[in-house]
């Protein structure tokens, strides 16, 4: 076999092998989406964010051959540090393992915790009026020692440990306490910040006391002090990156086909348990819900 033979055969046979992986190949690109949307809390429930019911997403998404990236949608006014930090720290293995890309896109706000777990994606994405940063920590309360004063009621409360009654509502601040709160905050504060900075890296513009203080901004000054990399929504960046025929997966939680009823009127089912009780929580549990958006005007 001459070489003019074999070229002619290598060059059909490239063809061939062209025209089989044009019919049966992959024809664009994958993109999994997985959508964390809610309160950062380790409350199993809809409308929350954590590490239970969001590592069984991430994995189907990471695990996605054809995918060269995964976007992470994220919507979240914040809440749990810890869960804040399972989550963003899954996300990175993950990607790490499979070596995919991170995209993060934010919509109306990733403040707070919603913000600690955006800072792990290779390129973060926001609308212009989405709302970043927050980058601090909070604990709220109430105090009603007066209240119950008023009615006639004394608090009696018994203790093993004189640090065990810290923030009771129904009695006095210490200043003991407060000075404690303070520095438990300002621990976690810390934790908060070097994990932006981890990420982040060289890419914050802004000065530690302008960017750390807590304070949110609209993305389009969150570009300028480096907390995110550029304006745009989900389906046009994607399809600028990876061309007209991208295909967005969207990554979901299977539905049980069955599921038990509950009973009464609170969010628990467990016998011996009052409906009454339950309520109240729920009840709490949505003011709590609410405030929290609510700081962000949503």
């Amino acid at each position: 076999m001459n070489n003019d033979t074999k070229k002619s055969l290598v060059g059909n046979l490239g063809s061939a092998w062209n025209k089989l992986t044009d019919k049966f190949g992959p024809k664009n690109h994958i993109i999994p989406v997985v959508r964390l949307h809610g309160v950062i809390s380790a409350e199993q429930k809809p409308g929350r964010i954590n590490i239970e019911s969001v590592n069984p997403l991430l994995e189907k998404a990471f695990e996605t051959k054809r995918a060269p990236a995964v976007a992470i949608v994220i919507n979240s006014p914040g809440g749990s540090p810890v869960q804040s930090r399972l989550v963003g720290n899954r996300i990175r293995e993950l990607a790490d393992k499979n070596d995919k890309k991170v995209m993060v896109f934010i919509e109306d706000v990733a403040a707070s915790g919603g913000y600690f777990i955006s800072v792990v994606g290779d390129e973060v994405f926001a609308d212009p009026s989405s709302i970043v940063g927050s980058i601090g920590v909070i604990v709220a309360g109430f105090g009603f020692e007066e209240a119950i004063a008023k009615v006639g009621i004394t608090r009696r409360i018994y203790t093993a440990g004189k640090n065990k009654s810290t923030l009771d509502p129904f009695v006095p601040e210490k200043k003991a306490d407060i000075e404690r709160l303070k520095g438990f905050e300002n621990d976690i504060h810390q934790v908060f910040i070097d994990y932006v900075k981890q990420h982040r890296g060289g890419k914050l513009v802004g000065k530690d006391e302008e960017l750390f203080t807590g304070e949110w901004w609209p993305a389009v000054r969150g570009i300028e002090l480096g907390l995110v990399d550029a304006l745009g929504d989900m389906h046009t960046v994607l399809r600028e990156r990876f061309g007209d025929d991208v295909k967005l997966k969207s990554i979901k939680a299977k539905r049980p086909i069955f599921s038990l009823p509950k009973f009464g009127l609170g969010s628990s089912a467990n016998i011996g348990s009052s409906p009454i009780n339950g309520l109240g929580t729920d009840i709490i549990g949505a003011l709590e819900e609410r405030a929290l958006w609510a700081r962000f005007g949503l």
